[in-house]
């Protein structure tokens, strides 16, 4: 599935070239640049191409990065700036796999509690922790674990 991914970067990258698309060309050749950044750092640890999840998590890294960007060039007046990386955004959020809305995070957290048998704010590590080994890669674990605080009687 890395190999997948890794594959589309690649034809996408090709596409935006021939296209002569010069911003999207330019953010596909710098996600390419962070992902052998991250596979040349694993080594050490015998990893020779980190796995999707790790490819995945780098991508909202990426992605969070330029949000926080955009922010502080609009505060600053930069419209253009928080443009480009707007754009970037876009790029990057095309690979990453589509999230859960509200409604099915919600039940995702239901169905972790009632597993775990979470009864108060103390189980919350072990609510996050199947979440996290369930739906790592479609849920935003930043914005459950407050519905799991909230879920578990704060």
């Amino acid at each position: 599935m890395a190999e997948e991914l890794r594959a589309r970067f690649t034809e996408a990258l090709k596409t935006a070239m021939l296209a002569k698309d010069a911003a999207t060309t330019s953010t596909l050749r710098m996600i390419l640049a962070k992902l052998k950044d991250t596979d040349i750092a694993a080594r050490p640890s015998g990893v020779d191409k980190v796995p999707e999840e790790q490819i995945v998590a780098m991508l909202r890294g990426m992605a969070k990065s330029r949000r926080e960007s955009v922010e502080l060039y609009r505060q600053g007046g930069r419209e253009e700036l928080a443009a480009k990386e707007e754009a970037e955004i876009g790029v990057i959020e095309s690979f990453l796999p589509q999230q859960m809305d509200e409604a099915a995070t919600q039940a995702a957290i239901q169905a972790a509690i009632a597993e775990t048998g979470a009864a108060s704010v103390k189980d919350m590590g072990k609510v996050m922790a199947v979440l996290r080994a369930k739906h790592a890669a479609s849920m935003d674990l930043g914005k459950a674990g407050p519905l799991v605080k909230a879920a578990l009687g704060s």
